[in-house]
């Protein structure tokens, strides 16, 4: 069969599909994207550029709906090319967040369009708002309107779609959901198991030793920002290290901005925010910033740790979490959506209120002074991710969604 494959960012969110696909040996595999090093085996990469860049003069909430429509002519015009080469693809997999394909429709109008739908957002509900130390500006409601714009475009292809998780799915408006497939994504399980020996020595984290008396809590981000609950966090741990001198902890995320709005500018980053307001009453040396680490050095983190901590804004699912509960993390999850899909409280770990460090500070002291229900806990992770997260139900889902799209 013959795949086409288009994501600026090669590959995305399809690496574990395409090296499956690959390894079938039976596929003709192509990948449109814009430049970068990244290269897999038995894949046929068409890079695309952008014309232009976004006007300055266009209105700010039109630019990213104008960035859009500028990378959906360019790929259009790759896609162009390979169908005057000859090459018609059997299906069209790709993100539909950038707008890459909306015009890919006009070059292959008979080819049938599996589309990743992330998110559609909302003025009153989900993430925005849902802080009130940082609320909305009401002026920005606009803006988060015409952020469906592409998703709106997207869905009026009336092609197929794809995501991977319920919460994701309700985003989207009734009339939307019945064309939008749940394929749940899924982890490596082996290449992220328990390691039950791993807590009798001591264990390098980067320049960090963990001895096998010391409780390891960890917390995982892209970026250490209020929409990933550092905030939350930072505030619970005067009380954790002050009750707990055996605690040490492994924070590892970078110092950017992912999501939502950026720091003061004198502060530098979030992360220099939140550190100055309980600097002085932590101590800081068994606290210890990683920044971004190698994949590595991350699995040894979550497979050493006593407790793990995901917190996040009703919002997209970090892939950590489903990593965290593949190694049989004991996890301290915050009460939002997105995460209440994956953690059952004290049943697969803890649910904390996002906005209350108090609240998340007991769950954790909980599971590092009950050995019993942190062993449950890590039980309780495994199995669901055996259950719902394994890589290979998820190839074999996605084998199936093809089939029936291609049928």
């Amino acid at each position: 069969m013959r795949f086409l494959f288009v994501h600026q960012n090669f590959p995305g969110q399809f690496l574990h599909l395409v090296r499956h696909l690959h390894a079938q040996g039976e596929h003709e595999i192509v990948f449109i994207s814009e430049a970068n090093e990244g290269a897999l085996p038995g894949v046929r990469r068409v890079l695309y550029r952008q014309d232009r860049a976004v006007s300055q003069h266009t209105h700010p909430s039109l630019r990213e709906l104008e960035m859009g429509l500028i990378r959906a002519e360019a790929v259009a015009r790759a896609a162009q090319t390979l169908k005057g080469l000859g090459y018609t693809p059997d299906i069209i997999i790709g993100h539909h967040g950038w707008g890459e394909l909306l015009n890919i429709v006009d070059v292959f109008p008979t080819t049938p369009i599996l589309g990743y739908f992330e998110f559609f957002y909302h003025t009153d509900r989900n993430d925005v708002d849902f802080d009130p130390e940082f609320p909305p500006r009401p002026d920005l409601f606009p803006n988060v309107r015409v952020k469906n714009a592409i998703n709106l475009l997207a869905l009026n292809l009336n092609q197929y779609g794809q995501t991977p998780t319920l919460f994701q799915k309700s985003t989207y408006p009734d009339w939307a959901q019945n064309r939008i497939s749940l394929l749940r994504e899924g982890v490596n399980l082996d290449l992220c198991a328990p390691e039950p020996a791993i807590f009798e020595r001591d264990v390098a984290i980067g320049p960090h030793v963990i001895r096998p008396q010391d409780k390891l809590i960890t917390f995982v981000a892209r970026n250490l920002e209020p929409y990933r609950g550092f905030h939350s966090f930072m505030r619970a741990l005067p009380r954790i290290l002050a009750e707990r001198p055996d605690v040490r902890v492994v924070l590892i995320g970078g110092d950017g901005t992912s999501y939502g709005a950026p720091p003061p500018v004198e502060a530098g980053s979030w992360r220099n925010v939140f550190l100055n307001e309980v600097a002085s009453r932590l101590d800081l040396d068994r606290v210890h910033f990683m920044g971004k680490v190698d994949y590595d050095i991350f699995r040894t983190a979550l497979k050493r740790s006593d407790a793990h901590v995901y917190l996040t804004y009703p919002f997209v699912a970090s892939w950590s979490l489903r990593e965290a509960m593949a190694t049989g993390c004991a996890i301290v999850g915050s009460q939002t959506a997105s995460v209440e899909e994956f953690v059952t409280d004290r049943r697969n770990g803890l649910l904390a209120p996002f906005l209350e460090p108090d609240r998340i500070a007991d769950s954790i002291l909980e599971i590092l002074e009950d050995r019993n229900l942190a062993a449950r806990l890590r039980q309780g992770a495994r199995h669901f991710a055996e259950a719902e997260l394994s890589l290979d139900g998820y190839l074999a889902n996605y084998d199936a969604l093809i089939g029936s799209i291609v049928n």
